[in-house]
């Protein structure tokens, strides 16, 4: 008898804690939008950029909730890179077509233009803009919310932005920001690479300080209960694949790992295999060898587990590679950016004839520079290959950034 009292209160407390773990804690602008019964957008004709990211709390689609509003008149959609539905490679062009679930016109806005042309607009009363980023620079979504701001402002339309997490939290601000001569669609803003903002307040500090001469007629959706400090997974909302390669929430936190790096080919980041950005392999490596190596260096949070792996395509694909996989043991105390500068470190010191920018296409140095936001971390990191002749200049606008950007602020 005693043991099935004990069984019943064990599967009570374990009902309580699953009914818990289900329950969403916070609300995104689109569930606020809703709630307000679309007063931002009421009796507008409305056009929406979006992707499938751009979801309720229960996974239905902003467009299809802003088609079926009674009140809200939805006449025009615009995809960024992926596009709308998500079905779109990286880097492949989109072209317009009619969305067949609601019979709107969908414009691309990662095809012959990124930027929202005044033909693109023509009646118009309000573009909003609804979709999950992922809190890296040089992520291209917030590069389309700063043109598509800027096309709003100059053909006098206002902006709306449907507000949502930054997955790896409002804390941590990470690398430098970009210099002139560096601005590209990967680095379309002078921020820095982890920018510890929301969508929402960011485009609240874009409005202000980056839309000479005219700023746009603005309005952000805040979000409720979310707070600074939750990572993704603390919200209990549904992850939506912000792109192919970010299929999970813990993917945002891994991008900005190996990112950058991966821009040459140099490595498989496991872009092609089951870890995306969550590791680092070649031919040439010695699993355990660089596993040694890089938990030597004791950085913060971080873990080096050796791996052995096959590719399925990209970097590697079908050889046998051996290298490491990161795990993030104590994610606030881990700088996540420098984790790629300490693996190219080792690697050279290993492997001093596969030293990265010794071996790496230089065709695609020009990418590296514009993600890095500047060619000096390519320039100075070559000559020693050694992390501590960037980190300074790679940390050298954090603290700065973070002080002017705490106006901006919609959530503690």
């Amino acid at each position: 008898m005693k043991k099935n009292t004990i069984l019943l209160l064990f599967c009570i407390a374990m009902m309580t804690t699953s009914v818990y773990a289900q329950k969403i804690k916070i609300k995104t602008g689109i569930e606020v939008l809703k709630q307000t019964k679309f007063k931002a957008i009421e009796g507008k004709r409305v056009g929406l950029i979006t992707n499938p990211t751009g979801v309720d709390n229960n996974l239905k689609s902003t467009i299809d909730i802003l088609h079926e509003a009674p009140n809200v008149n939805l006449v025009a959609l615009y995809g960024p890179e992926h596009g709308v539905r998500g079905d779109v490679h990286a880097g492949d062009k989109i072209e317009t077509f009619t969305d067949p679930n609601t019979g709107v016109p969908v414009y691309s806005l990662y095809g012959a233009t990124r930027k929202p042309t005044a033909e693109m607009l023509e009646g118009i009363d309000v573009l909003v803009y609804d979709i999950q980023d992922i809190g890296c620079r040089s992520y291209t979504y917030i590069s389309t919310m700063y043109l598509a701001m800027q096309a709003a402002a100059e053909n006098n339309i206002a902006f709306v932005v449907l507000d949502r997490p930054n997955p790896v939290g409002g804390l941590k601000v990470e690398g430098n920001i970009v210099e002139d001569g560096f601005i590209s669609f990967v680095s379309q803003l002078k921020i820095p690479y982890l920018y510890g903002l929301t969508c929402g307040e960011l485009a609240l500090m874009i409005n202000k300080e980056m839309m000479s001469p005219t700023p746009c007629q603005l309005e952000v959706v805040k979000m409720k209960k979310w707070k600074r400090k939750m990572k993704f997974e603390d919200t209990n909302l549904q992850w939506v694949p912000a792109s192919p390669h970010i299929p999970f929430a813990h993917s945002a936190n891994f991008y900005p790992v190996s990112g950058i790096l991966g821009e040459l080919g140099y490595m498989s980041i496991g872009v092609g295999y089951t870890l995306p950005f969550e590791m680092f392999a070649a031919e040439w490596t010695n699993a355990e060898e660089f596993a040694k190596a890089l938990n030597a260096k004791g950085l913060a949070g971080i873990e080096f587990r050796p791996i052995h792996l096959k590719p399925f395509y990209s970097v590697g694909k079908g050889e046998n590679l051996q290298g490491v996989q990161v795990h993030l043991m104590d994610f606030d105390k881990a700088r996540l950016s420098d984790i790629q500068f300490h693996v190219m470190e080792v690697a050279a010191e290993l492997y001093p004839d596969k030293a990265v920018f010794d071996n790496a296409d230089k065709g695609r140095f020009n990418m590296f520079d514009k993600v890095s936001g500047s060619d000096f971390i390519r320039t100075e990191f070559s000559k020693n290959h050694k992390f501590s002749d960037i980190q300074s200049y790679w940390m050298k606008d954090e603290t700065q950034f973070k002080n002017q950007s705490k106006k901006y602020y919609l959530y503690k």
